[in-house]
């Protein structure tokens, strides 16, 4: 797969990586999970990209377990952080049309993305290759909603 997209993003991605490896010590198990498995996402483009990863794998490894047990739980998306995405929480072009989401709203299409990709591989034989869809821009997509939502969570504004 050609992930040439993320390649301007791979140092700033390490400190996003970082920055949610220092948030993840919490007493609240539920923020916790949630933080942890949006880091190990990261991860997953970070590693995908420097070894030339499929998309089929890569929809594997990604995973939405922690949100769903958050929104089982009641758990509220804004102890991640209040307020809404202002411009100066946007670095890349493509994230402007989310200014003024939530927190909880990110979280939501982060989460309706992770399930569409793993079902449209399921629909198809266990393999997106031959899918019509645009499964790169699917996943790129997805990568800039999650880093979006670090920006958001890490900025020091509000």
């Amino acid at each position: 797969m050609n992930l040439d997209w993320l390649k301007s993003g791979i140092a700033p991605l390490d400190n996003l990586i970082s920055f949610l490896h220092k948030q993840s010590k919490t007493n609240d198990v539920l923020k916790k999970q949630v933080i942890m498995e949006l880091r190990n996402n990261l991860n997953i483009f970070k590693n995908a990209y420097m070894n030339d990863v499929s998309p089929d794998t890569i929809i594997d490894l990604l995973s939405n377990d922690a949100i769903q047990d958050a929104i089982k739980n009641n758990f509220t998306f804004k102890k991640l952080k209040a307020g809404g995405i202002e411009p100066y929480h946007v670095f890349d072009e493509r994230n402007k049309k989310y200014i003024g989401w939530t927190a909880e709203k990110l979280i939501e299409k982060i989460d309706e993305k992770i399930v569409e990709l793993k079902l449209l591989k399921k629909m198809n034989k266990g393999s997106v290759e031959k899918v019509k869809n645009n499964v790169q821009l699917m996943i790129s997509n997805l990568y800039y909603r999650m880093k979006l939502l670090v920006d958001f969570i890490r900025s020091d504004f509000k």
